[in-house]
């Protein structure tokens, strides 16, 4: 049977790097957050967020994300309501997905929120992919060309490492990208051998 591999870490601590990677060494990797984005664009999950939050976030019959964000940011209730439109879409389509990978030994989901969502429980073992907070805001300024506090209310959302490592069954320090992957070689090998 196929063995789901949860990969997670907060923002800017180098996950889709760590993804690409073991999706290099053969292993289907399903990426949660572009998977969300198109069941986004699908009918009914646009009628669910029309309904929830109203006609004004449609914009040439899509969802305009910026005001969708707007909206939800930083309201925990509202952010609460959307989760529940969407996660259980994406399960879904994560559960097809897993069907189709169904003759490779393991699979991976990479998903920023795989604690604050709940769907780690879904999952045979788990990657937390970490880096010093300073280096992951330092990341996501570059990366996204944004200011340090806009970096750090994004953070605010997720759960702090030391509290997501008492859940993870490995841990890949991201710092410099060589050691990384060499961590990476040595979990995959562990995990084919179990």
């Amino acid at each position: 049977m196929t063995k789901i591999i949860g990969l997670t870490g907060g923002i800017g601590s180098g996950k889709t790097t760590i993804a690409k990677y073991f999706e290099s060494k053969g292993i289907p990797v399903y990426i949660a957050d572009i998977e969300a984005k198109k069941i986004m664009d699908s009918n009914l999950v646009i009628g669910k967020v029309v309904d929830a939050f109203g006609m004004d976030l449609l914009e040439n019959d899509k969802i305009n994300r910026a005001k969708l964000s707007a909206v939800v940011f930083n309201n925990p209730e509202k952010l609460a309501r959307l989760n529940a439109i969407i996660h259980p879409e994406v399960k879904i389509h994560f559960m097809d997905w897993v069907e189709k990978h169904k003759n490779f030994p393991i699979v991976i989901k990479e998903t920023a929120i795989l604690f604050e969502s709940g769907t780690y429980k879904d999952c045979d073992k788990i990657i937390l992919v970490t880096a010093p907070k300073e280096v992951r805001i330092q990341r996501v300024m570059e990366r996204d060309n944004i200011t340090k506090d806009a970096v750090k209310a994004r953070m605010s959302n997720q759960w702090e490492d030391d509290k997501k490592m008492q859940l993870s069954d490995f841990v890949i320090q991201n710092i410099h990208l060589q050691e990384a992957t060499n961590t990476a070689d040595k979990i995959i090998s562990a995990l084919k051998n179990q």
